[in-house]
């Protein structure tokens, strides 16, 4: 009888999806800085052959939805975890703080849930893989998260 149990739970077990961590507002979130919803239906597709699970490292980190938009002032996520550059607001406010937080509380979620791949969204300050944006311009760059995720050797990928 414990044969057929243990059979049972390994089959069950191999029916379990994959888990990706997943931007939060490609999956139609209400999360973005502006409020906007948008959804990615490539994402959404792949909710058929993975356990996807929502993240916004900046809700995360204690900011609301709406909320000014951020830039990193100088450099990338990089520059901003070593403390050599800082996040403001278009108000001015410093958002350092919550930012770094919400990079931080992502990386634990993906350390408990063992997930080893990552989508996120692309040219944000807090998820941009290989770019952000400054001044309205498209840079060279990674978002926090997105740095603090590949200095862990996660596989990251990014989507509009």
């Amino acid at each position: 009888m414990t044969d057929k149990i243990n059979k049972k739970e390994k089959i069950e077990k191999s029916k379990k999806k994959e888990k990706i961590i997943v931007s939060a507002c490609l999956l139609g979130e209400k999360c973005r800085y502006d409020g906007i919803v948008i959804e990615n239906s490539e994402i959404n597709k792949l909710a058929e052959k993975f356990e996807l699970i929502p993240v916004c490292p900046e809700v995360l980190g204690g900011l609301p939805v709406p909320r000014p938009p951020a830039e990193i002032e100088s450099g990338d996520g990089n520059t901003v975890l070593d403390r050599k550059s800082k996040i403001f607001d278009n108000l001015g406010k410093d958002v350092t703080a919550n930012f770094i937080e919400g990079a931080e509380k992502t990386l634990q979620i993906i350390q408990k849930h063992k997930v080893q791949r990552v989508i996120l969204k692309s040219k944000s300050p807090s998820c941009g893989l290989n770019n952000i944006i400054r001044k309205g311009i498209k840079i060279k760059g990674s978002g926090v998260t997105a740095a603090l995720l590949l200095q862990n050797l996660l596989f990251l990928e990014e989507f509009e």
